[in-house]
């Protein structure tokens, strides 16, 4: 039986004052010498925002043939220099390198510029007097299913320790959705090899694209050499699972025939209790193992 959605749209409101009080704990990502084994990609768009950090830039940019659809995503410039001078609106021309483990644009020229009419407001500060314990027994009990194609119920997890995080298989950047997953295997893996790390943890990997079946999740997953002991790869209604996903603070918006999304990785203790919840990508490794042990020890 699934608890009312005014219920759970009420703990929304709850989730997004944690979201705002989360420390952001994600790493900046380091970019290499080597050229082995990266691909580049010559790419045009519009600058839309350029973050605080004086190495990110959003840009709105084209289709990257046999690549990426157009769409509007952040970048790391490799020479934050490049960055020097750029304003919302500046059109530009990038090439864009992608190796295993990261990604970052160089040779970034500005070619004109255009008026940008939809930038997004500036987030309004959060109040509320909800109560500041929030968990797993509060979330609607979605109809899911695993990568073996079973039923599976975010209740059920209740004793263990869980991290959850949203992703999709065709995410094309290795910063993003791959780096989400090589999270979960580097801590996996950890806390397995760790001579007294808890064993009653368990990570959810929650795809919100109706394309992953679980076949297709079961074979993603292989290809990281997943434990299903302690991780599960994750779909269901699509419609649940986007509900799902916005709790959390996940934006999710289709760019033609691929997403731009938010981050978040979310960890609850193993008393069923919300523990840390981080709306950031990165590098997270170290701190989801530290969460994980922790959360493991409360009952």
């Amino acid at each position: 039986m699934l608890r009312s959605h005014s219920g759970w749209n009420r703990c929304f409101l709850l989730l997004a004052l944690l979201l705002l009080c989360s420390g952001c704990a994600g790493r900046s990502l380091r970019t290499t010498s080597s050229a082995e084994g990266t691909q580049s990609y010559a790419v045009a768009g519009v600058v839309h925002e350029l973050k605080p950090d004086g190495r990110t830039v959003v840009i709105r940019h084209e289709a990257i043939t046999n690549y990426m659809a157009a769409m509007t995503m952040p970048f790391q410039a490799r020479d934050p220099q490049e960055l020097a001078g750029l304003q919302p609106g500046d059109q530009i021309t990038f090439q864009l390198r992608v190796a295993r483990d990261q990604s970052w644009i160089e040779r970034i020229t500005k070619t004109g510029h255009v008026p940008l009419t939809n930038l997004a407001p500036a987030r309004a500060d959060i109040s509320t007097n909800a109560a500041k314990e929030f968990r797993l027994a509060d979330i609607p009990d979605f109809a899911l299913t695993n990568e073996f194609g079973q039923p599976l119920s975010l209740h059920q997890f209740e004793g263990r320790a869980v991290a959850l995080t949203f992703f999709f298989t065709r995410c094309p950047l290795p910063e993003y959705c791959p780096r989400l997953t090589r999270n979960f295997l580097e801590a996996t893996r950890r806390l397995k090899n760790a001579p007294d790390g808890p064993t009653n943890f368990h990570f959810l990997s929650i795809s919100f694209d109706p394309v992953d079946t679980p076949g297709l999740l079961r074979s993603y997953a292989r290809q990281y050499g997943y434990d299903s002991n302690h991780w599960s790869f994750v779909t269901g209604n699509i419609e649940h699972i986007r509900e799902l996903a916005r709790g959390f603070g996940v934006p999710i918006t289709a760019e033609g025939a691929t997403y731009n999304h938010g981050f978040s990785t979310v960890i609850f203790d193993a008393g069923g209790r919300l523990q840390k919840m981080w709306p950031v990508g990165g590098d997270m490794t170290e701190q989801i193992v530290a969460e994980i042990r922790h959360g493991a020890a409360r009952r």
